[in-house]
């Protein structure tokens, strides 16, 4: 699976937690920064960046990481076909997949520990999106 992955420097460290831990499980990742912890920066340069990255690949996965998950969610759902959730549950995480069709989980560097990060992108990457009601929803409120 192609994955998409950014962070400011809240996120930086969870970042690299995961991007290690999904190369190892042989997903194709393309990291888009941070690289290294820059107290000054701002979440909304990696936004950009990811959303940027999305263009190129439509079929790929996103997994943002700010502060709280908040920032990165806020930003990549002004793009029209990018449909971010901010993940605190697994549960949440499902439905947000199977109703809603999320392909990009933005999570808290501050807010989420490795272990729940985990449990929730295995979730976001294993899941498929329900047709029938759920996709005509979708389709309603593109812009």
């Amino acid at each position: 699976m192609f994955i998409i992955i950014g962070a400011d420097h809240a996120g930086l460290e969870l970042k690299e937690k995961i991007k290690t831990w999904l190369t190892k499980e042989s997903h194709n990742i393309v990291d888009v920064g941070a690289f290294a912890l820059d107290e000054k920066d701002d979440f909304s340069k990696y936004v950009l960046l990811l959303r940027k990255c999305f263009d190129q690949s439509k079929d790929a996965k996103i997994i943002a990481i700010c502060g709280t998950g908040i920032g990165m969610n806020i930003g990549l759902n002004k793009h029209k076909d990018i449909r971010c959730v901010v993940g605190h549950s697994e549960e949440e995480v499902s439905i947000a997949v199977s109703h809603n069709n999320t392909n990009a989980l933005a999570l808290g560097g501050r807010t989420t520990t490795f272990a729940k990060a985990k449990k929730m992108i295995e979730v976001f990457l294993s899941g498929k999106a329900l047709k029938g009601k759920y996709a005509k929803r979708m389709q309603d409120i593109e812009l």
